[in-house]
C-alpha cells in the first residue's frame, strides 16, 4: 500500500502525538505524586500537582492547534515555563527534562525561523538549571552539601544533555521534512512544465505540419498552376503560328514542352514532401538534372559551373524551382538559344547566376508572376535577387541565399573554369 500523506496533516498528526506523550507523562508525574503525598498526607500540594499538570495539557493543546502568532506562541510559552517551575518544585524533578523536551519539541515545530529556536533553546536551558536547582534544594533541605552539589551538577547536565540532544536531533527531522517537501513540490512543479511543454511540443508540431502541408499546397496552386496556364497560352499561341512563321511556333512548343515538364516534376516534389520523404540528391546534381532536361531533344546549348554547397531543404527547392522558371523565361520571352548557369558559395552566401543570350529587355525591367515570387523567397531565405539586361544583351538572374551549412564549398566545373563568365553568343 502506498504511504501518501499531505504535510499539513503530518505535521498535525505529530502534534497530537507530542500531546498524548506529554499526557502520559503528566500522569506518571502525578502517579508520583499520589505516592510522596499521600503519604504525608499533603493533599493540597497533590491537587496543586494535577492541576499543573491538567493546565500544561492545556495549554500545550491550544499553543499547537489555536495559537498562530510568535507572541501568542511565546506567551504559552511563558505559561509552560511557570507551570514546569512549580511541577519540579512539588515532585522532586524526576522527568523535568522530559517534560521540558516534550514542551520544546511542540514550540520547534510552530516556529519557523532557526534564530527565534535557538534562542528558545538558551532560554530553556537556563530555565531548565534554575527549576532544577532550586526544587533540588526545597525537596532536599536534609542532604549534605557534597551530596546536593553532586546530585545538582549530575542532575542538571544530565538534563541539558537531553535538552540539547532533543534540540539537535528535531531540527534535524524538521530540515529534512522540509528539504523533502520541497523536493516534492519541484518534482511535481517540474512535472507539471513537462506535461505543458510536451503538451505545447505537440500543439506546436501539429501547426508546423499544417503549415508545410500549406505551404506546399500553394506551391502547387501557384507554381503548378502557372505553368499549366503558360502551357495553354504557349501550344494556342504555336497553332495560330504554325502555318505564318513555323520557326517562332516551334520556339513555343519548346517552350510549352519545358513549361509541362517543370510542372510535373514539381507536382512530383510536391507529392513527396506530402508523404514524408526526403531529398537524396545532392543541389548540384538537381541542377544538373534540369539543364539536361531543358536542352535534350533540342538546339538549345548550356553551359554550367556547380560548387558543392549544402542548404536547408527548402533553400534547396527554392533555387531549382527559380532556374526552371528562368531557364523556360528566357526561352519563352527572350528567345534565348544558349545559357550560362554558375553556382557558388561565398562569404556564408550562395548565389546562382542565370544569363542568356536572348533579346533583353530595354529600359526598366518589370518582373512578372514567377520573377516576383523568386525575388520574395530569395529575401524570406536571408538573401536577395538582382535582375539585369540590355536590348539584345539578353537577360540575367543573380539569387543569393543565406548558407545553412558549415561545409567548405568545393568547385567543381563543367563547361568553363571556376570564376570565369562568359556570355553566350
Amino acid at each position: 500500500m502506498k504511504f501518501n500523506v499531505k504535510s499539513e496533516k503530518l505535521i498535525t498528526y505529530f502534534k497530537f502525538a507530542l500531546i498524548v506523550l506529554l499526557v502520559v507523562i503528566a500522569a506518571v508525574v502525578c502517579a508520583q505524586a499520589v505516592i510522596r503525598y499521600v503519604n504525608t498526607e499533603e493533599y493540597y500540594k497533590l491537587l496543586i500537582v494535577f492541576a499543573c499538570c491538567f493546565a500544561l495539557a492545556v495549554a500545550e493543546t491550544l499553543d499547537s492547534f489555536i495559537a498562530r502568532k510568535f507572541a501568542a506562541k511565546m506567551a504559552f510559552y511563558g505559561v509552560d515555563a511557570a507551570l514546569l517551575l512549580v511541577i519540579c518544585i512539588l515532585t522532586g524533578n524526576s522527568l523535568l527534562s522530559t517534560l521540558y523536551c516534550v514542551v520544546l519539541t511542540q514550540m520547534y515545530v510552530n516556529i519557523p525561523r532557526f534564530k527565534d529556536k535557538l534562542i528558545l533553546f538558551a532560554v530553556s536551558c537556563a530555565l531548565f538549571a534554575v527549576s532544577f536547582i532550586v526544587g533540588w534544594v526545597l525537596t532536599n533541605p536534609a542532604a549534605s552539601m557534597v551530596d546536593s552539589a553532586v546530585a545538582i551538577i549530575s542532575g542538571a547536565l544530565f538534563g541539558l544533555l537531553a535538552i540539547a540532544l532533543d534540540f539537535i536531533v528535531v531540527q534535524f527531522l524538521l530540515s529534512f521534512y522540509r528539504t523533502n517537501i520541497e523536493l516534492s513540490k519541484a518534482l511535481k512543479e517540474a512535472d507539471d512544465s513537462r506535461a505543458r511543454l510536451k503538451e505545447a511540443y505537440e500543439q506546436l508540431s501539429e501547426t508546423l505540419v499544417y503549415e508545410e502541408r500549406n505551404r506546399i499546397a500553394k506551391d502547387i496552386h501557384d507554381n503548378a498552376g502557372h505553368s499549366m496556364t503558360t502551357v495553354i497560352v504557349q501550344t494556342e499561341a504555336a497553332r495560330l503560328l504554325i502555318d505564318k512563321d513555323p520557326a517562332e511556333a516551334k520556339n513555343r512548343i519548346i517552350s510549352a514542352n519545358l513549361q509541362a515538364r517543370n510542372a510535373l516534376e514539381q507536382m512530383r516534389e510536391s507529392v513527396h514532401l506530402l508523404a514524408g520523404r526526403k531529398k537524396t540528391r545532392p543541389l548540384r546534381e538537381e541542377l544538373e538534372e534540369i539543364i539536361a532536361q531543358t536542352v535534350g531533344g533540342t538546339e538549345i546549348k548550356a553551359r554550367c559551373s556547380f560548387c558543392d554547397a549544402e542548404l536547408s531543404d527548402e533553400a534547396d527547392r527554392f533555387l531549382c524551382n527559380s532556374l526552371k522558371e528562368c531557364l523556360a523565361n528566357g526561352i519563352r520571352h527572350g528567345g534565348a538559344t544558349a545559357f550560362y548557369v554558375e553556382l557558388k558559395a561565398e562569404d556564408g552566401f550562395v548565389t546562382l547566376y542565370i544569363s542568356d543570350n536572348g533579346r533583353g529587355v530595354e529600359g526598366e525591367i518589370r518582373p512578372g508572376f514567377g520573377l516576383k515570387g523568386i525575388i520574395e523567397n530569395a529575401k524570406t531565405l536571408g538573401g536577395g535577387c538582382t535582375l539585369t539586361s540590355e536590348r539584345d544583351e539578353g537577360f540575367e538572374v543573380k539569387i543569393t541565399v543565406a548558407q545553412s551549412a558549415g561545409k567548405d564549398a568545393h568547385k567543381s566545373q563543367k563547361g568553363v573554369e571556376p570564376g570565369k563568365k562568359e556570355k553566350n553568343d
